[in-house]
């Protein structure tokens, strides 16, 4: 009888196992994203860090899935993002010296504060595409991005 108790207790718990396993792989993985930010020009102000999971929303800042604003000391910071779905983003960061909360342009539209995208994409006149800044984060991964 306590044999056929024990038994019992061995099964539930063995079930409970399996289905929480099989739980943890249907909500799948979460992953970091650690971005490494260098050349900025000097110790002024904040960085502003724009995660994109869109290319309807990319470059636009207020319409990032996740952005934070981070103090500096030096020219170079990472940050790290956490508990990220499996997905492809796109990174876009700009160096607010005056701390006004915008990229600051001139007449012409051209920034006048540092900035830079993921995979170190640059176009000539306008911001790059989503596809060429895209990350595509299926592990845990490192990021560096160099603002000009």
């Amino acid at each position: 009888m306590v044999a056929e108790q024990l038994c019992a207790k061995f099964v539930i718990c063995d079930m409970k196992l399996i289905l929480a396993c099989i739980l943890l792989s249907i909500l799948g993985n979460s992953y970091e994203l650690e971005v490494q930010i260098d050349g900025i020009p000097n110790t002024k102000g904040t960085i502003f860090i724009g995660l994109f999971n869109s290319s309807a929303s990319f470059p636009v800042f207020g319409k990032q899935y996740k952005g934070v604003v981070v103090e500096h000391k030096g020219k170079s910071q990472t940050y790290r993002f956490k508990n990220l779905p499996k997905d492809s983003y796109a990174l876009a960061i700009y160096h607010d010296e005056n701390k006004n909360g915008k990229l600051d342009k001139n007449l012409f539209g051209a920034p006048t504060e540092a900035y830079g995208f993921s995979n170190n994409a640059r176009e000539t006149f306008s911001a790059p595409s989503f596809e060429a800044a895209k990350v595509v984060l299926d592990r845990d991964k490192k990021c560096q991005i160099r603002i000009k």
